[in-house]
């Protein structure tokens, strides 16, 4: 049976102590590189004395467009091949792929070219994969400060003989943002799904094959930023992340986030945002449309007016990136000759009709799979209000939970339920499901299943005529209401003058010595309201007028 990891708490897995176990799977070792020869034969030579087997680990080194073509040193695993890139692209993401599209392992293991692993390096990632198949390992990294390599003869026997720590001097410079987030969850057991998949970083990092494969592998589409893509999807995929400290390897040098981490944010910024909704930070433009959703939802076709308010009120939540799927037999609609108002089909032609060319909308016979991390199920006719999306997915986060119900009426049929899912919580249940199984119960254990009144959170039925029927706003209109609005708050404020001089009066008239000097402060107040007025009245009025002028005479 696939053991069942809840959230990322990968402690209920207990990997055997290194040298004391027996490994059987088999592992490609995938090396991208682009130049880098008088590394990658220090890395070549690390992984011919690693303590996993021989025999059930090769290594394929892809040779990414070099100017001048790598070569295979002396000092290799007995299986290693090199290979060139395929014509039609360039770039880390590009290589790995063609690693990965000749590696033969059950368990593709990705190194960079610039990497010396410790004697146990892979054996210590390899553990967990033998535990279960859906665990995603990364190493432990060590950055080398400025100095002189060794020889490749020398990194093969200090590798060999646990001498490893000598090979280079240690930077002061770590991946501290990683660490911190390990160090502070527990060592990422207890990291909240959304977090775990940020330390995915690609330099020493082992995935199994099927799993890798089953999302696409790399996004070759990507020059950068590659891994932030992949752990993304390994994510909703289901993985669970396992950085592991004693998978411990030399980095030579810093990398470029540590070099120039300002440029290379600069550059990466805008493929993130389109590509890794959770990165909310990145997605903070109104109006603008992404390539990955954060919520994906689903409405069942029914009545014109019931699908178009649940719809429009999804579209119009205060998640922008928010998409939607009717689902209905498009495939009916037909250009055959009908009677336009008594066609039986004629409230899923006007569905097809309002939404056909909305880029945020499908049209599709069944739920189609997406990158989005949540997705939502609403019955037609039911309304969330502006922020109903963005407090429920919030409240998600905050659980950290896989499955949401949202109770929107009880009748003597049942309870009609909307219901917001965690893509991860069912990828993952579906890894590890067996046929005695109940969805609920397995999703319960691995994340957490919760119900909630969906009155309280914004639920409510479609008006009774919908859509409704309003005139556009005029720009003149909208400001002449501000106009009005800034008038009333000053006319309130006069009003509250007007009581403090009544106020006034009725002290004045309990103490006759002080009557005259309570009259003259009074009627101070008075002229100061009856000149706030006209002098705040007279501002707005000129602020609106210059206002609906710009507007009426753009270029004057």
């Amino acid at each position: 049976m696939i053991p069942r990891i809840p959230h990322n708490d990968f402690g209920v897995l207990a990997p055997p102590a290194l040298g004391a176990w027996e490994p059987a799977l088999t592992v490609t070792v995938v090396i991208p590189a682009h130049e880098r020869q008088e590394t990658l034969d220090l890395t070549l030579a690390a992984l011919a004395a690693q303590s996993y087997p021989k025999h059930l680990l090769d290594v394929i080194v892809v040779d990414d467009g070099s100017v001048t073509p790598l070569r295979l040193p002396d000092l290799v695993p007995a299986k290693t091949k090199l290979i060139s890139s395929p014509p039609g692209g360039w770039g880390r993401a590009w290589a790995v792929q063609a690693g990965l599209d000749a590696a033969t392992g059950e368990v593709v293991f990705v190194l960079d070219a610039d990497m010396v692993p410790h004697r146990r390096h892979v054996e210590a990632q390899l553990r967990w994969h033998h535990l279960a198949p859906y665990v995603v390992a990364l190493g432990w990294i060590d950055f080398t400060a400025p100095g002189a390599f060794p020889s490749p003869e020398q990194v093969r026997a200090a590798v060999e003989s646990g001498a490893e720590d000598a090979l280079f001097p240690l930077s002061a410079h770590r991946h501290d943002w990683a660490e911190k987030i390990i160090h502070d969850y527990d060592g990422l057991r207890s990291a909240p799904n959304s977090l775990a998949t940020r330390i995915h970083v690609g330099a020493t990092v082992s995935y199994p094959a099927a799993l890798l494969r089953s999302i696409g592998g790399m996004d070759t589409a990507l020059v950068l930023a590659e891994d932030t893509e992949l752990g993304y999807r390994l994510t909703q995929a289901g993985a669970v992340f396992v950085p592991d400290p004693e998978s411990r390897a030399w980095h030579i040098g810093l990398p470029t986030a540590m070099r120039d981490f300002a440029a290379l944010k600069r550059y990466n910024d805008p493929y993130v945002a389109d590509r890794v909704p959770y990165r909310r930070y990145l997605r903070t433009d109104s109006g603008r449309q992404w390539r990955v959703q954060y919520v994906d939802a689903t409405v069942p076709s029914g009545s014109y007016e019931d699908v178009r308010a649940t719809v429009d009120a999804l579209l119009a939540s205060s998640i922008p990136d928010v998409g939607v799927t009717i689902i209905g037999p498009w495939q009916s609609l037909t250009g055959d000759r009908r009677s336009p108002l008594q066609d039986p089909d004629l409230d899923l032609r006007l569905v097809h009709a309002t939404f056909e060319h909305d880029p945020r909308v499908s049209l599709a016979a069944s739920p189609a799979v997406t990158g989005a991390p949540f997705r939502l199920q609403v019955p037609a006719g039911w309304v969330a209000s502006e922020d109903t999306l963005e407090r429920l997915v919030a409240y998600m986060e905050e659980q950290d939970s896989g499955r949401l119900y949202i109770a929107l009426e009880e009748t003597a049929e049942g309870v009609t339920v909307a219901r917001l899912d965690r893509t991860a919580a069912l990828s993952r249940s579906a890894l590890v499901v067996t046929g005695d199984d109940d969805e609920d119960d397995l999703i319960d254990a691995l994340f957490g299943v919760e119900w909630v009144d969906g009155e309280t959170w914004g639920f409510k039925r479609r008006p009774a005529v919908y859509p409704p029927r309003r005139k556009p706003v005029s720009p003149v209109a909208k400001l002449t209401a501000a106009y009005e609005k800034e008038i009333a708050l000053y006319r309130k404020r006069v009003a509250a003058l007007r009581v403090e001089i009544g106020h006034l009066k009725r002290e004045a008239g309990k103490n006759g010595r002080d009557a005259a000097r309570w009259r003259e402060k009074a009627e101070d107040w008075r002229r100061e309201a009856v000149r706030l007025a006209r002098e705040q009245n007279r501002t707005v009025l000129r602020r609106a007028v210059r206002r609906v002028r710009n507007l009426a005479f753009p270029d004057a």
